[in-house]
């Protein structure tokens, strides 16, 4: 064999064992970028978390509604998060739709109360998911819905990455 074609055939052998052992680095000159050693060297920490801990997000979320203020309510979920609530047909994904939201719905000066429910924890995430009743202090009313709530840790604190309330097909 010629040994120009020898050393092209080692030059190419050479980069393809460079690119091999750096996954997502396809086409580089082998070396370890900053993205690729960052990512093969960090671990996820989990939160330690409990069913009372969970449980209690949701007080937390009920005693913003009794604020009557939207954006206490609002700074319950992340900024990427979504609402299917229970009086709106329309899905509430930014912060000012969930406001717009919440303002309407904090007229009635709403209460919600757990009647059921059952709670999943992950690493750094859980659901809470079950059927509570809201009352409505201005005009009485009573209705029970079913929900579901999932939640993310974020380093600092627990915040709603999803929400979804439904009223009760039938009365119980």
């Amino acid at each position: 064999m010629n040994p120009n074609r020898i050393a092209a055939l080692t030059l190419v052998l050479a980069g393809c064992a460079l690119n091999q052992g750096t996954p997502g680095t396809a086409g580089t000159t082998g070396t370890t970028g900053a993205t690729g050693s960052t990512q093969a060297s960090r671990t996820e920490s989990c939160k330690a978390t409990s069913e009372q801990e969970i449980s209690a997000l949701f007080d937390r979320w009920n005693r913003s509604l009794q604020t009557g203020d939207p954006r206490k309510v609002a700074a319950n979920y992340v900024e990427r998060s979504i609402l299917l609530p229970t009086v709106s047909n329309k899905p509430r994904v930014t912060v000012a739709e969930k406001e717009d939201y919440f303002q309407h719905f904090l007229q009635d000066r709403p209460s919600g109360k757990i009647d059921f429910r059952t709670i999943e924890i992950g690493c750094n995430s859980a659901v809470d998911a079950g059927l509570y009743t809201f009352t409505f202090a201005r005009t009485g009313a009573v209705v029970k819905a079913r929900y579901t709530y999932t939640y993310r840790w974020d380093g600092t604190q627990w915040l709603i990455t999803s929400h979804h309330s439904s009223a009760m097909p039938e009365k119980m």
